[in-house]
């Protein structure tokens, strides 16, 4: 009898519009949830039946509704600037990819932190993935193992201005004598400076210069450092240095200060190749205007940066920079058929096939905003609509059931 199929009728469209609630429910729930993506359902009517023999479309009759599917939209969310460098979004397409207690799964959400062992993951201590080092190898990024390798001294540069008005020395260098532990003295020079070197090992030295007027116009410079032992020890001397009568350097400009041992096991017979260029004889005080130098001790990370291109750019304790990696994103010709794994995370399915891999901004993959985090696409006024549409749908279709149960009542009073 057609009129008890209206209480299977009923019966379906209430299923089907409670999994409508509990889908607008998954969504407000995760109003505030980073790079969470909201779904949607579709209705499909289930197929009919015929009251006639004839089963032509004008004698069929509806059997209520079913769940077609339920769609996760991955539109592009807005984003939240943060104070933390391993917070990333992702604008444009693409997902990051992580490694999940050893199976890959993807992820629009960039909370991202170090671990202890220096991997970057999220929340849930899935790692995240990319080109590890300055290879294509994609693997664990891990920062904490990173490096700067120590780099000695082979250039100096010392600018100063030396005093035009200073009286020429006349005792001979030659009267210290080198390898103790007396510098030496004032009589031997008229000005002097020291910059920090470094040795192949990394080890911070000081190399002093000893600035003497010889004649007019005419000056010499000699190098001292001291060994592992205290001892004094001579480099060399860069002479004559000659300024022309307007305090101008003319020639002598660039000498050799060498080392024979630092004492500490560096790689012995240093030579640093001392530049005076810019320095100047004026008939005012001695001043350093500047001491450089291109070597540097090895250092540890200190600070990362993570740019759109998702190149992650180390800073060191010693000053260097150094490319450790770059985040890696994936594509997928159907996101919406990954299946959900929790977490934010997904997986491939057989329906989403294969995915893209690549660098940010290449292969139609998003770029890569550090500082920020994308925000939940949940559109909280929609929902509240949808709410109340599901909620009416459910209640319609309680009035068909109670509504048929009194036609059945009716019905079996009859008889009575």
């Amino acid at each position: 009898m057609s009129i008890l199929s209206s209480l299977y009728t009923g019966v379906s469209g209430l299923n089907a519009n409670g999994q409508w609630l509990s889908v607008i429910g998954d969504n407000i729930a995760n109003v505030n949830t980073v790079g969470f993506k909201s779904s949607t359902m579709s209705f499909g009517d289930i197929l009919s039946q015929s009251f006639t023999g004839g089963g032509t479309s004008t004698s069929q009759i509806g059997r209520g509704v079913n769940v077609d599917a339920v769609t996760t939209i991955f539109s592009q969310g807005t984003f939240e600037t943060t104070s933390s460098g391993l917070d990333i979004a992702i604008d444009g397409e693409g997902f990051f990819i992580v490694n999940s207690a050893g199976t890959r799964a993807y992820t629009r959400a960039g909370a991202f932190k170090l671990d202890d062992n220096g991997n970057i993951v999220n929340s849930s201590g899935a790692i995240l993935q990319g080109y590890v080092g300055d290879t294509n190898v994609i693997g664990n990024l891990n920062v904490s193992t990173s490096q700067s390798a120590a780099s000695a001294t082979s250039t100096a540069n010392i600018s100063a201005n030396l005093n035009a008005d200073d009286t020429a020395i006349t005792t001979a260098w030659g009267t210290w004598t080198a390898g103790t532990t007396t510098a030496p003295t004032s009589t031997l020079y008229n000005e002097s400076t020291s910059l920090t070197v470094y040795d192949s090992l990394g080890g911070a030295h000081q190399l002093s210069a000893y600035l003497t007027k010889t004649a007019d116009n005419t000056w010499s410079a000699h190098y001292v450092y001291q060994d592992a032992n205290g001892n004094y020890q001579n480099a060399g001397t860069q002479e004559p240095i000659v300024f022309t009568d307007a305090g101008v350097l003319q020639s002598g400009g660039t000498g050799t200060a060498t080392i024979a041992d630092w004492g500490n096991g560096s790689t012995t017979g240093q030579a640093i190749a001392v530049d005076l260029t810019g320095t100047t004889q004026y008939a005012s005080d001695f001043s350093v205007n500047s001491l450089t130098q291109n070597g540097y001790s090895s250092g540890s990370v200190s600070n990362i940066a993570i740019g759109e291109d998702g190149v992650i750019t180390g800073t060191f304790t010693n000053g260097q920079t150094r490319t450790l990696g770059q985040v890696a994103l994936a594509r997928f010709n159907a996101p919406t058929e990954l299946a959900k794994l929790g977490n934010n995370l997904y997986a491939q399915s057989s329906e989403s096939g294969t995915p893209i891999v690549g660098a940010p901004e290449t292969s139609g993959l998003g770029r890569t905003l550090a500082n920020s985090l994308e925000l939940s696409t949940v559109d909280l006024a929609e929902q509240f609509t949808q709410l109340i549409t599901a909620q009416r749908g459910f209640q319609a279709n309680t009035k068909i059931i109670t509504t048929t149960d009194e036609l059945l009542n009716l019905l079996i009073s009859i008889k009575q």
